[in-house]
């Protein structure tokens, strides 16, 4: 029996637009290459490693790593709907930055790594590492980039923040339609 091209579809999600983009495009790369779906939500502790490092407490790594795998619950709920039945879905929560979490997960040949692109622009914080970039330079597997959705490019500057999606439709429902770009009659 021939081993499978792809045996994992890795994709980083973090509960952005963007990443559950990402985690829809590689549902659908999962279906389409028979492969384990692997959901990846990389969290750092509030005040980074150097702070976790200082004052370590069991209980509330506990407490951080649980807030974690909720919010990654949440992405499937967000993103797909829920956890998908037709295919095998394991989801991974990593303490770290979340290019290297991604790029250590995704660590073998036939695996395939889906990122968010994030949104274009150049007011990203200058000592916040580009997750995607870094994934695109350091990964052994094949790399997919997805753009971030449409409406999220269509959304005034201060609505593109990361925030669940539930917020961010409550505040596109309650906006007067007439400041959104959205108005301009085109299919989106």
């Amino acid at each position: 029996m021939a081993s499978k091209i792809i045996g994992r579809v890795i994709v980083g999600v973090d509960g952005s637009p963007g990443s559950l983009e990402a985690l829809r495009y590689a549902l659908g790369q999962a279906r389409r290459l028979e492969a384990v779906l692997m959901p990846v939500l990389a969290w750092d502790p509030p005040g980074g490693q150097v702070a976790a490092r200082r004052a370590p407490s069991p209980q509330y790594h506990r407490i951080l790593r649980e807030c974690a795998e909720a919010a990654l619950r949440q992405a499937f709920d967000q993103g797909l709907g829920g956890v998908p039945d037709d295919v095998a879905a394991e989801g991974l929560v990593i303490m770290g930055a979340a290019g290297a979490a991604l790029v250590q997960t995704a660590d073998r040949g036939n695996d395939l790594l889906v990122i968010g692109a994030g949104r274009r622009g150049s007011l990203s914080h200058p000592f916040r590492a580009n997750t995607a970039r870094y994934c695109l330079a350091h990964a052994v597997c094949p790399v997919i980039a997805v753009p971030p959705p449409r409406l999220q490019a269509a959304l005034p500057a201060r609505m593109r923040r990361r925030r669940e999606i539930g917020h961010l439709l409550h505040e596109l429902a309650n906006a007067d339609p007439a400041a959104l770009p959205l108005s301009s009659g085109k299919d989106l």
